[in-house]
């Protein structure tokens, strides 16, 4: 890793304490430790900031691992940070509720060692590409904020993810937008435009090759002309981002809740992301090559008092 992501483990074993901070320390993360939810947020509402990823135990003592998540995805400053619940129970319900919790990212207990160190790297990269995105969207240009109309196309990842940095500052809450409108740009060229399927990136992830195969696929020459189109519209009431690809679509369906099947996977969250943490609504039209994406904006204080007696 470039930079040491510092995480947080709250785990009230010391045992497994001791086992997690033995794997990710020799792995290059800096471990911080709490025994229990409590101590936790103290931690994290002291030093909003420093923390990277929290690796959550789910049963402890005086606040369990689901009240402390839930009382995490409830604060702004951690709207972004991911959340790696750890737990002995494998139901699929259990799953299920930590992931709609906002736990996108699941290990069970013992430990699988490869998997363990696979989940981390997975979710300490996604919180560093999602600073990286806010950073843009901190530099970028304001006067967004008075674009009513406009339409755009692009063609590879790198410009999907600077017009993301761009558009997002036609929102109200500009970091928390610019993670799925990313995420549903970057789609629409890989998955899309380029037709690298859910399969594809899992075994492209595991070699180490997708940044190489999706260059590659750019090239081609059936997929030189390929353009993603964006447009953006505003009015009194919200923000809609229409994207469509030049792709066959998919079956968007699956995506828009995580299958527990997919929860131990390196990537598939991003549609998930998009709907909870950036839009108000997510609408795909058609075979899934064309998505609506919609912010809804507070309605002016004079609209909103014009039916008052």
């Amino acid at each position: 890793m470039s930079e040491q992501a510092c995480v947080l483990i709250v785990e009230d074993s010391e045992a497994d304490r001791a086992l997690l901070d033995t794997h990710l320390s020799r792995d290059g993360f800096e471990t911080e430790f709490a025994c229990d939810g409590v101590e936790a947020w103290q931690m994290l509402d002291a030093s909003p900031d420093r923390y990277d990823l929290v690796l959550l135990d789910r049963s402890m003592p005086r606040m369990n691992g689901m009240d402390l998540l839930k009382r995490i995805k409830s604060d702004h400053r951690f709207l972004i940070i991911p959340v790696i619940l750890q737990s002995a129970l494998v139901a699929r319900d259990e799953v299920i509720e930590g992931i709609r919790g906002g736990a996108y990212y699941y290990l069970t207990k013992p430990y699988d060692v490869e998997m363990l160190m696979s989940v981390v790297r997975t979710a300490a990269a996604d919180s560093a590409a999602a600073r990286e995105l806010q950073r843009r969207v901190r530099r970028g240009l304001q006067v967004l904020q008075l674009l009513d109309d406009a339409h755009f196309t692009f063609r590879t990842i790198e410009e999907a993810r600077g017009l993301a940095a761009v558009l997002a500052n036609a929102c109200p809450d500009a970091e928390a937008t610019v993670i799925g409108l990313t995420e549903l740009l970057v789609n629409a060229v890989e998955h899309g435009n380029l037709g690298i399927t859910y399969d594809d990136k899992s075994a492209l992830l595991s070699d180490g090759t997708w940044a190489a195969e999706v260059e590659r696929r750019l090239t081609l020459p059936e997929n030189v002309s390929k353009r993603v189109d964006v447009g953006f519209h505003r009015n009194d009431t919200e923000l809609r981002f229409t994207i469509a690809d030049r792709g066959n679509g998919f079956e968007w369906t699956r995506y828009l809740d995580i299958d527990p099947r997919r929860a131990f996977d390196r990537h598939g969250r991003g549609i998930l992301m998009a709907r909870h943490v950036s839009f108000s609504s997510i609408e795909y039209r058609g075979c899934g090559n064309e998505v609506v994406a919609t912010v809804v904006c507070c309605v002016p204080e004079a609209a909103a008092g014009s039916g008052a007696a």
